[in-house]
């Protein structure tokens, strides 16, 4: 009993800590892509919650798959739209039809490089700016499975531990094996023409996003 435990202390700890770096990241955002009124937004993979943190009135379209269990509850002085989709392959969508492209930790979830090109194609051709977040891969405590450098051990272990998850915590062990954290030379392949901003925990990177302002 002690890892249910330790992840239950872990994700007291999230929500702790995570409202304070979404406020930080976002105004970060708001700041970056120089925010107007009116702005059309979409929202790859989020929900409405992390909008609160953002003051500017916005257009916002959140885009997750059929069945996502997300927060709808509008915040802030933003109109919401939220639509049913694959971040990957958007095609009902024109070029530019947004004025910003937004994700927050989300393309390390949509399957391995080949997916996470894709989702990184359609961020960049759906609006002429873009902001994608995602966790560091080098950051001490592993932000989904709250183990300490988990992407570096090795397979072996790692399909230990996931075998003994998946007995027991089947749906948790299924998004941890469908996380692929990127690398800072993964994200500049995928996103050229952005430019790279580090968050940092007592100066330890925490999470990366990518911008074209």
């Amino acid at each position: 009993m002690i890892r249910y435990i330790r992840l239950h202390s872990f994700e007291a700890l999230k929500k702790v800590v995570q409202p304070l770096t979404r406020q930080g990241r976002m105004r970060d955002f708001s700041r970056l892509l120089q925010l107007q009124p009116g702005d059309r937004v979409i929202d790859l993979g989020g929900s409405a919650s992390i909008w609160e943190h953002v003051k500017v009135p916005l257009v916002i379209t959140i885009v997750n798959l059929p069945g996502a269990e997300i927060s709808k509850t509008p915040v802030g002085p933003h109109q919401f739209t939220f639509l049913e989709g694959d971040a990957t392959a958007l095609e009902d969508l024109e070029d530019n039809s947004f004025d910003v492209a937004f994700s927050n930790s989300c393309i390390e979830h949509v399957g391995g490089l080949e997916k996470q090109s894709a989702f990184a194609t359609e961020v960049r051709r759906l609006a002429p700016k873009y902001y994608v977040q995602t966790p560091s891969i080098i950051f001490p405590l592993e932000v989904h499975t709250g183990l300490p450098f988990w992407w570096f051990y090795p397979p072996a272990l790692k399909r230990v531990i996931i075998q003994r998850w998946r007995k027991t915590i089947p749906a948790w062990c299924e998004m941890i094996e469908g996380t692929t954290v990127l690398t800072q030379r993964q994200i500049k392949k995928h996103f050229p023409d952005g430019d790279i901003v580090t968050e940092r925990i007592l100066g330890v990177p925490k999470s990366y996003a990518t911008f074209r302002a």
